[in-house]
């Protein structure tokens, strides 16, 4: 036998044992259990009542249109009682009587109408259940067919086209909820035309300038190169009706160099020594204009980034308001104090108002 080095005895030739180690299973490798369970399906449908019986379903059907019909019931008599019981100023019993029966009514309406469309699809709609699968992305030419005609499946088994009474009442009570809150909304607004008391505001010859919000009059003298100021007319502290009159008389004042203004014809004297006064009402939906960058000259109005140029009476160079911000025409009186020397020549505020 031959020997190793080590000593060690050599098996015969042709009688080496060759050693296998195992495979080394790679990171990530996926092991499938054996004992996965079978999805079990939907459980078997069950038959409703009125599925059974067609005088439940008659019975269910004359229900739904019966709770549509008062949904409109309720919904007109919410109108009705808002008229019916109108709101006294200072009178509270008159707040509380119309506040509970115009209450009453919309809940009549809306919940008349949610309940009856819940026993409608609990009782009379197709009730087995079904599962699809649902696409991200646009279907073909093929599954767009498919679904019109699930479509028309869908009308078929919930009866909308074919049960005439509760398809006539839905429509009735859904063309009539929305009419309680059509009234409320609309007596928010001026019984009066509106148009006229927005083209004229607190402002007339002699009306001093005042600092917003103490009323203290303003000096020409006072007013620096580059300083801006939130102005009020004189006495609008003194009225009952102080913020609507505020929401229309609202003024910026500022001054710049004379220099600097580029100014039309026929407004030479609407400025006093560079200093100028516009409307702080944005033209776009009646925002405060309130934002005055000294370097560029510009009005910005926070709401919807319209920007107006003081150089050019504030001009319209950024933004979605229509028109330029209305100039009030100033001067000073024989103690040097800022005033008015009439009312805006255009009317303040959203432009609808300017083409009514």
């Amino acid at each position: 036998m031959a020997q190793h080095d080590d000593g060690g005895t050599n098996a015969a030739a042709g009688s080496a044992v060759v050693r296998s180690e195992p495979p080394v299973a790679r990171t990530g490798t996926a092991v499938v259990p054996s004992d996965a369970f079978e999805n079990p399906g939907l459980p078997p449908h069950r038959l409703r009542a009125t599925d059974l019986d067609p005088q439940k379903d008659r019975v269910a059907e004359r229900r739904v249109y019966t709770l549509f019909f008062l949904s409109i019931v309720g919904s007109v008599f919410a109108v009705a009682a808002y008229v019916a019981f109108p709101i006294i100023p200072g009178n509270t019993n008159s707040v509380r009587l119309n506040t509970v029966f115009l209450g009453l009514g919309i809940s009549l309406g809306l919940l008349a109408i949610g309940i009856g469309a819940i026993y409608w699809s609990k009782n009379l709609m197709r009730g087995d259940e079904m599962s699809e699968s649902r696409h991200l992305t646009r279907g073909t030419e093929a599954t767009r067919e498919k679904a019109v005609e699930i479509f028309k499946l869908g009308n078929q088994e919930s009866g909308f086209g074919r049960r005439t009474l509760i398809r006539n009442s839905l429509v009735g009570a859904l063309v009539a909820f929305p009419l309680p809150a059509v009234v409320l909304f609309r007596d928010l607004a001026p019984a009066a035309d509106p148009v006229p008391q927005l083209e004229h505001t607190m402002w007339a010859k002699g009306t001093r300038l005042t600092h917003d919000p103490s009323g203290t009059p303003i000096r020409a003298a006072d007013v620096t190169i580059g300083s801006v100021f939130h102005v009020i007319p004189e006495g609008l502290n003194d009225k009952e009706d102080r913020l609507e009159q505020k929401a229309k008389a609202a003024v910026l004042l500022m001054r710049l160099k004379p220099a600097d203004l580029n100014i039309s014809a026929g407004r030479e004297s609407w400025n006093y020594d560079g200093i100028v006064a516009y409307s702080k009402i944005c033209t776009h939906v009646g925002c405060p204009v309130a934002l005055y960058e000294q370097q560029t000259h510009h009005l910005l109005c926070p709401c919807h980034s319209s920007t107006f140029d003081v150089t050019n009476e504030c001009e319209v160079i950024f933004g979605p308001a229509a028109r330029p911000l209305p100039q009030l025409p100033i001067a000073i009186d024989s103690e040097g104090y800022l005033v008015a020397q009439s009312d805006f020549h255009e009317p303040v505020g959203p432009s609808f108002w300017e083409r009514a």
